[in-house]
Parts: structure tokens; sequence; C-alpha cells
């Protein structure tokens, strides 16, 4: 009996000197991303998507699992999927950005992407990360807690539901980048927004294509929100109902109600909805609607509502042609709101979900971001501000895409491909929400900032008005971030760090930068590799509001990158 008894001790030992990622399942997925015919506002388009599905497949997992999908490229263009807001510990191989964390995934070709959830519970979502593509490549990813860990809210919802926010074509979207890109101009709006790949009946041709939910009375239900819309931040809410906030970009916060929220692209929002028909109305319909909140410069976004149905299942001798309530949402420009909204955002900061914010700081960043210009190329007529090109840039520098990916070069020190001299602030300050400088153009580089392992950072993000005053959701990749502060007019850092907030910050992977205002985060660089930071406006990030932290290794085995994955693709 000892031999047998002593084999098992040595199992189990084993195990616990095992990562933490060998304790959770591994849930495995093959994304097949093929060209598909959807009908939407009586347009028929050839769309990519994956296994044929739009919006794309759900992944669902739990803290802990490792998550292994084959994406196998059908399609002509280049594809690569990114898996947003995934802390992809040690496999920014896995990350997605094309050219920043891998060559993309060329026709008739396929890449494994492999990594492990760790400490996160709630919703993010995936999307493709070339150009424009993820306009209709895209889809949820549902974390759930540990087994036998529950949630940190009372109620236990009946049922759960993905609600995701897209923007409708009728127009090939590389075309219309492509088109923009060449001209400098601003490009098409898109055509309706959706509620999980449908437009709903406020659009012309398109009351069968509605987003229905049907309920139950008194059940709870947890709405899953994910905003990925390309170039619109959206206002939400359900007629007569109160929604209660319970989770951010999948991490927990303190739960307060609302009866309207706001939501970025690249953003996502778990709310618990309690099913209370309205009493003298039992089988009524109520509208969920959806709008942009937009503070750029007129036309350059799709102001229309989308609408979807919360629908009640019908009373005993009740007809469903009942009253439709509709909800009233802010107005376009309402940054009041937004700011109000966003403020409300706290981290639970518990001793089981703590709020692990840095309380100093090793290096300080000070980052404008908004819109300019580039000079109209010779011998060409140029349809940007006074015939310029339009362009973005985070500290007057406009990221240019490199052709060999930026983690291949960091990881094998390949020479040319990026300059570690992304500038900590301005190089000539001004101004920045007051009168625009004469000089609006920008400068162009492939340029990143180095940082050593562990190193605390804060970025403060301030917007400017070069060409108007404009919120831009910034996203970074491989980290959460805490949102420490924010403001209205230009950030003063003589003052405005005596009001921050290092008690209960928001945890974010995605924040909306205020119009005509500043939002201050801090983050541990405890994730080596390359991580890619951009405007999740994808018309911005076209036009060059982006760039990219290299985060060393630490000394110790568990502090650095992995080796790249044997079939990595080629550029």
């Amino acid at each position: 009996m000892e031999a047998p008894c002593l084999a098992l001790l040595l199992f189990f030992a084993t195990l616990l000197l095992l990562p933490q990622s060998s304790h959770g399942a591994t849930r495995y997925y093959t994304f097949n991303v093929t060209m598909q015919n959807v009908t939407r506002l009586c347009t028929t388009r050839a769309i990519p998507t994956v296994n044929g599905m739009f919006p794309g497949p759900k992944i669902v997992t739990r803290d802990g699992d490792r998550v292994v999908v084959k994406v196998v490229n059908n399609v002509k263009e280049n594809v690569t999927i990114h898996w947003h807001g995934v802390r992809q510990l040690r496999t920014g191989w896995s990350d997605g950005p094309a050219y920043v964390t891998q060559c993309p995934i060329q026709t008739g070709q396929s890449f494994v992407y492999n990594f492990t959830i760790t400490g996160q519970r709630g919703t993010l979502f995936w999307h493709a990360h070339v150009s424009w593509m993820r306009a209709t490549l895209y889809g949820p990813i549902v974390i759930l807690p540990k087994r036998g860990v529950p949630y940190p809210f009372p109620v236990k919802p009946y049922k759960e539901v993905p609600i995701i926010f897209g923007e409708w074509f009728n127009a090939d979207p590389e075309a219309i980048i492509a088109q923009a890109l060449q001209t400098g101009a601003g490009p098409n709006i898109s055509d309706a927004f959706t509620i999980n790949g449908l437009p709903g009946p406020l659009y012309n041709c398109s009351s069968k294509d509605t987003f229905k939910l049907k309920v139950h009375p008194g059940k709870w239900y947890l709405l899953r929100l994910i905003n990925a819309a390309l170039n619109d931040e959206l206002f939400f809410s359900i007629a007569n109902h109160t929604l209660t906030v319970v989770d951010v970009d999948a991490a927990y916060v303190k739960p307060f109600h609302t009866d309207i929220l706001l939501i970025t692209p690249g953003q996502t929002t778990n709310v618990l909805l309690r099913a209370e028909p309205d009493a003298g109305c039992p089988a009524a319909t109520h509208l969920m609607l959806a709008r942009p909140y937009g503070t750029g410069q007129p036309g350059t976004f799709d102001n229309t509502t989308v609408a979807a149905v919360l629908e009640y299942a019908a009373a005993p001798g009740h007809i469903k042609s009942l009253p439709l309530f509709r909800p009233s949402l802010p107005a376009l420009n309402d940054t009041a709101f937004a700011a109000n909204f966003s403020a409300r955002l706290r981290s639970l900061a518990t001793p089981e979900y703590p709020a692990s914010v840095p309380r100093a700081v090793d290096r300080s960043f000070f980052f404008a971001v908004g819109l300019g210009t580039n000079p109209c190329p010779k011998n060409q007529t140029c349809q940007g501000p006074n015939g310029s090109m339009f362009t973005a840039s985070m500290n007057n520098v406009s990221f240019d895409m490199p052709t060999t990916a930026l983690l291949q070069a960091h990881y094998a020190n390949i020479a040319g491909v990026y300059t570690a001299d992304f500038p900590a602030a301005p190089l000539e300050p001004f101004n920045y929400t007051g009168t625009p400088p004469n000089n609006t153009n920008v400068s162009n580089g492939t340029k990143v900032v180095a940082l050593q392992y562990n190193t605390s950072v804060e970025v403060v993000l301030q917007d400017t008005s070069i060409l108007g005053a404009e919120s831009h959701p910034l996203h970074l990749h491989g980290f959460d971030f805490f949102v420490v502060g924010q403001g209205f007019g230009n950030y003063d850092s003589s003052k405005d760090p005596g009001k921050f907030n290092l008690v209960d910050p928001v945890q974010r992977n995605t924040v909306g930068v205020p119009a005509g205002g500043w939002v201050a985060i801090r983050f541990f660089a405890d994730n080596p590799g390359v991580w890619f930071m951009h405007c999740h406006l994808e018309v911005h990030t076209s036009w060059g509001l982006k760039m990219a932290w290299v985060v060393n290794d630490g000394p110790l085995p568990e502090q650095k990158l992995m080796p790249p994955p044997a079939d990595l693709p080629m550029c």
C-alpha cells in the first residue's frame, strides 16, 4: 500500500508546482474565416464572417481556463484576431494586432491562438485587427468565475444575454477607408447601427431584422453589453427599466443603478435587469435604444438610432399588440452626462477583488491626443481641412505601421523596425483645449516607449481642440489600468493629482478621453512584450492615433515573454 500512496502524494505535489492555469479547463475552438452573403436594409453584401455567423460565435470560458483557437483564413484579405481585453500574460504572440504582435494570416493559412484567462471575469470580445475588417468580424467572450466562486452581487441571473452593438455599411468598409486615405477626407459614415447584427425597425426596410429579448416577469437577466462599432460611442437605455451596472471590461465594480449608460467602442458593460412589466399593461413591448454620443466634426458619425425589443411573455387574456414604450436618450453632444456616468464607476476594492493601483509612479507621461493634418501630396487634390489630409497623432507623432511585426523585431533584436524615442510629453506645448495653433501638421514615425519590467506608469491623456474637441476611447493592449482622475480643460500637474482616486478607481482596458478634457491612468508594466495603444475609433487609428509600449523581460522565468509559436505567420 505504501508505494501507491507515495505515488499519489508525488502526483499531487507535482500539481501544486504547475502554474495556476493547469487547474482550469482547456477550451478549443476553430474559427473558419469565410465570405458570407448577408442582407441588411435591403442590401446584400458578401462580408467576412467566422463560421458563417454574423456576429461571430461566442467563446465561453472561466477565469483560469486556457483558450485555444485555430483561425483558418479562407478569404482573399489578410486576417488577424484580437482577443480584446484579455491580459495575454507572457503570450503576446496571441494578442492579434497586425504588424504589432504578428504578421497577418494570409489566404489559405492558419494560426493557433493560445492564451490563459487570468484574474478576469465578465465580458470581453474578439474582433479582427487588420484595417476595417472588424466591421463584421467580431463576437463575444463570456468569462465566468472559477467553479464554485459566486458572482459578488446577491442576484443570481435567470439568463445571461450578450448584446453587441455594431455598425452596418451598405458599401465595403475596406473600400470606404481606402478612399478616405487616398483623398484625405473623412470616410463615409455607416448606414445603420446594429444590435446583435440587426438594425431594427427604425430603419427603412428593416422591421423584420430586429433583435427581440423575450423575458419573464420577476426574473433577473444579466445583459453583457459590448460596443463593437467601428467609430461611435453610444448611449443605451431600455424603456421603463432600470439597469444595475456590475462589471466593466471584465472587472467588477460597485453596483449602481442607471436608466441610461454610455459605452464606447472597445468597452464592455455587464448590467442586471429585473423584468418588471407595467402593472396596467403586462404584455406591453419596450424598446431598447442606442444612438451616438458624438463630439467630433459634423458628418463624421452616423446620427441614427438602433432599436431592439424587450418583449414580455404575454399574460393570460392579454394581446401582444399593446403599447410600445420608448426610452429617452441624452442629446448627441451631452458631454456632461458622459463625464458624470464615467465618474460613477468604482472598483469593488474588497479583499477578494482588490484595486491594486500604483500608489507611487516610476515613470510619468503626458500624451496630447487628437486630429491634425498632413500636407496634400504634389499634383493631388485633397479634401481635408483647407485642402490638406486628415491625420491623427499622439504627442504630434502619427504612427507609421511597420512591415515587420514589432514583437518579432523586439524578440529577435531586429534593427530598423522601430525607434524607442516616443516623446514622454509634447515637444512643443500649447494651449491644448484653447485656441488651436496655426500649424496643424504632424510628424510621422514608428516610435515606441521602452519600459523595464514592473515599472509603475502614469499616463495623462489630454484631448486637443486643434480640429475641434473630441472624445477618444483609448485602448491599451496587454493590461488593465486604473482610471485615477479626469477633468475638463487642460490638465494641471500642480493641482489635479491631489484629487486622484487611489482607493477604488475603476479598472479598465479602454477609457474615453473627455472631449475638451483629460483622463489619468496608472498601471504596472508587469507583462513582457510589445503592446499596442490606440484610439478605438477605427478612423482615428487609420489616421495614426496609436503607439506601442515595449516591456522588457523581468529577471525571473515567469517574468519573461514565451518563445514564438512554431506556426506564427510570416510577413
